[in-house]
């Protein structure tokens, strides 16, 4: 037997709780893993809210991220004993995820934890710090470095937002956060931020053109706030677009791209391919100072899931929630 978050619909209506459950009803997969810590992203709280369409099938184990020990396993690219972690491929939307003490799951779809990394850490990282990772790449692929000029991170009270901050002042970049909570200032410059500005100097209908700025953006939020980033950002930079907090839309135009030779670079951390996972992992197991993570991980146990999940939601929590499942 084991504890999980258990997730059922009924006309329409998600219902979320704390359920003990037989190891038989988990999904199909060659490998089990005791799982030792998960955490909650937004879509996480989606989920067990029910707020919007995440989960695809029901009943459902929610939980897109966790790490922890295989306890079985038929695949020959995994050992029992072996300390993993997972993040995306559809886990906790459209087969059985993390937020439980157990997961079967396809031992090909597990990444070994780097050895610098023990299974709260990664999941302090998790999902958020993993695409933050991947739009920093993104930013060093299309030429933007230090020296090139500020970057700009939106929606910087946030899981990736903070991780955003860190990792980019960890290489040297000078860092302006965006962010709807003023408050939090002294945090996002502990983190590393060198300047916090409003989000709603950003947020509103804008032009299609406007005073060049940012070398690079890293924009978690979507709608108006990527568009006004987009139009600001200065000739031959890019902008790593991973989040739509505000909305999915993109109400802009061309002129950014075609008249000063900006990128919009898209990024995905669902469905990355397992050949780049490793690498990604290792840098962010060699940039990520402790002392940064303290500031943007609070800790929960599997009880507490459920509340906090709307918590998240109205916008009360700051930013990593992990949970304990032991």
């Amino acid at each position: 037997m084991f504890k999980a978050i258990w997730l059922t619909q009924q006309d329409g209506a998600t219902h979320a709780t704390v359920r003990e459950l037989d190891d038989e009803v988990l999904a199909e997969g060659d490998t089990v893993v005791r799982v030792a810590w998960s955490t909650i992203n937004f879509k996480d709280a989606l989920a067990i809210t029910g707020k919007s369409p995440v989960v695809r099938k029901f009943p459902m184990i929610p939980g897109i991220d966790f790490a922890g020990v295989v306890e079985r396993s038929a695949n020959a690219a995994r050992s029992v004993g072996e300390r993993v972690l997972l993040t995306g491929w559809g886990y906790g939307e459209q087969a059985f995820g993390g937020l439980g003490q157990k997961a079967r799951v396809a031992g090909d779809k597990l990444v070994a934890l780097p050895a610098s990394l023990d299974a709260r850490s990664a999941m302090a990282i998790g999902t958020a710090g993993f695409t933050a990772q991947l739009a920093v790449l993104a930013l060093e692929r299309h030429g933007v470095h230090p020296d090139k000029g500020e970057v700009l991170v939106t929606g910087a009270s946030g899981g990736v937002g903070g991780f955003a901050i860190a990792l980019l002042a960890r290489q040297g970049y000078k860092v302006v956060a965006s962010t709807g909570r003023l408050d939090e200032a002294p945090r996002l410059q502990r983190l590393g931020a060198t300047e916090v500005i409003a989000r709603d100097t950003l947020s509103a209908p804008g032009k299609p053109l406007g005073k060049e700025r940012w070398a690079g953006v890293v924009d978690s939020l979507g709608s108006h706030t990527l568009a006004n980033a987009c139009a600001t950002t200065r000739y031959g930079g890019a902008v790593a677009a991973c989040g739509l907090a505000q909305g999915m839309d993109f109400p802009s135009t061309v002129a950014p791209f075609i008249l000063r030779g900006v990128t919009l670079a898209g990024i995905d951390s669902v469905y990355l391919p397992m050949a780049e996972r490793d690498a990604v992992w290792q840098r962010l197991a060699a940039d990520l100072r402790p002392e940064a993570m303290l500031d943007l991980v609070s800790e929960i146990g599997l009880d507490e899931v459920i509340p906090t999940a709307r918590e998240l939601l109205a916008g009360r929590i700051k930013g990593r929630v992990i949970v304990r499942m032991t």
